[in-house]
């Protein structure tokens, strides 16, 4: 099989001479048997190892499986587990020490702050 570098506005030509599309690797190619000569200035480098580019710059999308990420939790960096279920917007005596220290308290404090900047 020999690769062929076949610009869109030409590949009817190449069609017509015997190329075939490989959808694999998303080109034109010259089977196997059939004479390169009416080919030529579509050879590409390297011939029957050639690779075109857009083959090998992405992978296809894999489907959604049961390993993905929809549905988990992201946790961000200033994440904390509250040792009780309440509100973390709201001052609570028991989560209020741990959240001052973790930087959560100072975080949501500065975003409070340029939230009320642009409100205003």
């Amino acid at each position: 099989m020999m690769f062929l570098k076949v610009p869109f506005a030409e590949k009817d030509e190449a069609k017509a001479l015997g190329a075939r599309w490989n959808g694999e690797r998303k080109a034109w190619y010259v089977p196997d048997g059939k004479p390169t000569e009416p080919f030529e200035r579509w050879l590409a480098p390297g011939g029957a190892d050639f690779v075109p580019a857009k083959a090998s710059v992405a992978p296809k999308a894999k489907p959604l499986s049961v390993d993905s990420y929809i549905g988990k939790s992201v946790v961000g960096k200033f994440y904390m587990e509250l040792p009780h279920d309440c509100n973390p917007f709201e001052t609570c005596p028991v989560c209020a020490p741990a959240l001052a220290t973790s930087g959560w308290q100072a975080a949501h404090d500065s975003v409070e702050q340029m939230l009320a900047t642009l409100r205003a």
